[in-house]
């Protein structure tokens, strides 16, 4: 049979060989013509919150020598979360796909929550607190064959359960090593897993002092980790816990894998355009998936907006079924791995974390180190909170591309998470609270292309605050633009159009503004001009811009 072709060209054909030199000289011809004279890779790569370097392109030789222990299973325990006692919420979520039961519950809630569920068959993992106790037994008393993990945490009696389960419940542990405390604080990976490691050693030490051999100790720990919608990220990190948690076994002198649930991010989610918060999900469950976790909890879309629906609960556990059943992904065992990416991405996770588990060793451990961790994650949620600011670390349908007519869903919301929308939000809340919705006048100067770029970029900016936009509508008349302010009855303006036209119009429209009373008047762009009292553009802090502006419209923050 001959070889396809098309037009002569035979398919099977060889590619031309390439070289990172190739890829280097071509890269550096585009960024010359952006006035950028530099090496390609330095000037296109990024940094993480952990110091990482994200280069632009990997290769073979991006491999790291060691690469950590690769997942067996295939799929995943679906796991779903509940905080509010609803019977007919746990068994609908039972029958539709879930396979394990989260329950942050007050331990007399948890008998008539659980009628009906086959303990045997539906591993359930506690969230109780100084509860801890208390709730196992509760547990514990619903029938043997419980399965599972009672979910105390350092103090939480842990020692104690940890040898019963050791003793009388094959199928079930005693403690949870969580790192999500760390990552809703605002940590970043690295800080998470430097974290849990410290932690999961603190348990070792505790569980072997009290007699548990090193085997019976590593078989009590679980870890739950973040999964955000940084979906490489989420693949390296659960990997490189698995590698640094062997690592800690090899070294206690066991042996075993590190058992894994993952949890879509409560800091990523947003309490407007909540909707927006299934394509978080669904990237950060695909990602927790791939990066090999044993159980998926998807958090439901309107998590931040307090106890979710049964219609939210439903998409979720949808969520992880569609990529189970019709996505295939747990067909795959390890799929990201060998990819020069993940795997240098998971091997320099794996290595800073264990620098920072080092300096938490180095100190006296994780609880000797509170003050330390607590540093150290407040001065990586100060750079995070800076980048969405500046709106350099978007959040779509808060901080870019806002609805302005949404209309705010209110519930009674527990807990404190450092949501990265929350600064927005508020601005948003105020606004609503507002007998009518403040406004800003945009005087778009010139024809419809002229301004269109700039009005919509202002416009944008000042919808993430919930603050009205009105235009002027094309034209260069310093007097018509200043009357269709003044009618407008806004109090703040922004010039809007090309830097062509700003030199010749931006002066007069904005004395003939300031006239017709307007108490602040904005650029968009970085022109200087009289009359202009600021200017906003991409990189600005558009949170600063907002407030700004809510304080010349007299509205109290």
């Amino acid at each position: 049979m001959a070889p396809l072709t098309i037009q002569g060209m035979r398919l099977a054909a060889d590619f031309p060989s390439t070289t990172r030199d190739d890829w280097r000289a071509l890269a550096l011809g585009v960024l010359r013509r952006s006035g950028v004279d530099a090496d390609p890779e330095a000037a296109l790569a990024t940094d993480t919150y952990d110091g990482v370097r994200l280069a632009p392109l990997y290769d073979a030789g991006d491999l790291p020598e060691l690469r950590g222990p690769r997942p067996a299973h295939r799929g995943w325990d679906v796991r779903q979360r509940h905080a509010v006692p609803d019977n007919e919420a746990v068994l609908a979520d039972l029958e539709n796909g879930v396979t394990s039961l989260w329950l942050a519950l007050a331990p007399r809630d948890l008998e008539r929550t659980l009628r009906g569920v086959h303990l045997d068959l539906a591993p359930v993992v506690l969230e109780a607190g100084e509860r801890t106790a208390e709730a196992a037994a509760v547990l514990l008393s619903l029938g043997a064959g419980v399965r599972g993990n009672l979910g105390a945490g350092l103090g939480d009696h842990a020692v104690a359960l940890a040898r019963r389960c050791a003793a009388e419940h094959e199928g079930l542990r005693a403690i949870v090593v969580d790192g999500l405390p760390y990552h809703d604080a605002g940590g970043a990976d690295v800080q998470e897993l430097g974290c849990t490691l410290a932690v999961g050693v603190a348990h070792l030490r505790a569980l072997t002092a009290a007699g548990l051999s090193v085997e019976q100790a590593l078989g009590q720990l679980e870890f739950r980790y973040a999964a955000t919608a940084d979906q490489f990220a989420t693949i390296a990190k659960l990997r490189a816990a698995r590698l640094l948690w062997a690592r800690v076994a090899e070294v206690c002198g066991g042996a075993g894998e590190q058992v894994q649930h993952a949890v879509t991010s409560s800091a990523m989610m947003t309490a407007r355009d909540p909707h927006v918060n299934l394509l978080r999900t669904t990237l950060a469950c695909f990602a927790a998936g791939v990066g090999g976790a044993d159980a998926v909890t998807v958090q439901p879309f309107d998590a931040a907006l307090g106890a979710p629906d049964g219609l939210a609960r439903r998409l979720a556990r949808n969520t992880q079924a569609l990529l189970l059943e019709e996505a295939g992904v747990g067909q795959v065992a390890d799929p990201a791995g060998g990819s020069w990416y993940v795997e240098r991405l998971t091997a320099e996770l794996a290595e800073r974390a264990w620098s920072w588990f080092q300096e938490i060793e180095a100190v006296g451990g994780i609880l000797a180190a509170s003050g330390l961790v607590s540093a150290r994650i407040a001065a990586t949620r100060a750079r995070r909170e800076d980048d969405i600011a500046h709106r350099r670390l978007p959040i779509t349908g808060v901080s870019e591309f806002p609805n302005p007519g949404e209309r705010p869903v209110r519930r009674p919301a527990g807990g404190r998470v450092e949501r990265y929308a929350r600064p927005y939000e508020e601005l948003r809340d105020l606004a609503d609270a507002q007998p009518e919705r403040p406004a800003v006048f945009l005087a778009t100067i010139g024809p419809v292309a002229a301004h269109t770029a700039r009005a919509a970029f202002a416009a944008n900016l000042f919808h993430a605050g919930g603050l009205r936009t009105l235009t002027s509508g094309p034209g260069t008349d310093p007097e018509a633009i200043a009357s269709a302010f003044a009618a407008s009855g806004a109090a703040v303006a922004c010039l809007c159009s090309s830097d062509q036209l700003y030199a010749e119009h931006a002066t007069p429209v904005a004395q003939a503004l300031r006239r017709a009373g307007a108490r602040k008047v904005w650029l968009a762009g970085k022109g200087t001009h009289e009359g202009v009292d600021a200017r906003l553009y991409a990189g600005c802090d558009a949170l600063e811009v907002l407030r700004t502006t809510f304080d010349d419209l007299g509205v109290a923050r």
